[in-house]
């Protein structure tokens, strides 16, 4: 890595030109997981959690947050988000979640991706924490990502 290209020459925060750059089809994946008591599990699967339908709220709640992206990190650019998945499996020992998003603009949805995974994950930890204190987000983190100029990478 040659330097951080969200410094300047002086070491200043900016926010990346790319003006120049032709948009090209981008997509990008996380994963992340919430850890939570054995009686939740039954909830979850039984429907009978008090708040609601969580997966269906962390769902939504992870594709809004896909689109927000750049109100939360004051770097990112405004994209256009093409397509974005919200996938949320009940696990033995928690829910396990797993986000796509796509487009075609000029710089990359890995931070989109994060941020679905992210806020899904905490849309669960919302839902169950009347039933859950000690519900916790784990690993949250990019699997893959396609496009741009410096193309694939998968997480090993």
């Amino acid at each position: 890595m040659t330097g951080f290209t969200h410094l300047d020459g002086a070491g200043h925060a900016r926010m990346v030109d790319v003006t120049a750059k032709e948009p090209t089809a981008r997509r990008a994946t996380a994963e992340g997981f919430v850890a939570c008591a054995p009686h939740v599990i039954e909830a979850l699967r039984s429907g009978d959690v008090p708040k609601g339908d969580v997966l269906a709220v962390a769902r939504v709640a992870g594709i809004a947050a896909a689109k927000r992206v750049p109100d939360l990190l004051p770097l990112a650019h405004v994209i256009g988000i093409h397509g974005c998945t919200v996938d949320l499996e009940i696990h033995d020992d928690g829910v396990a979640i797993t986000t796509a998003v796509s487009t075609a603009d000029r710089t990359g949805v890995e931070m989109e991706a994060l941020t679905a995974a992210s806020v899904a994950a905490l849309a669960v930890v919302d839902m169950i924490k009347g039933v859950d204190r000690g519900a916790e987000i784990r690993s949250v983190r990019v699997t893959s990502k396609t496009g741009g100029r410096s193309g694939t990478w998968e997480r090993a």
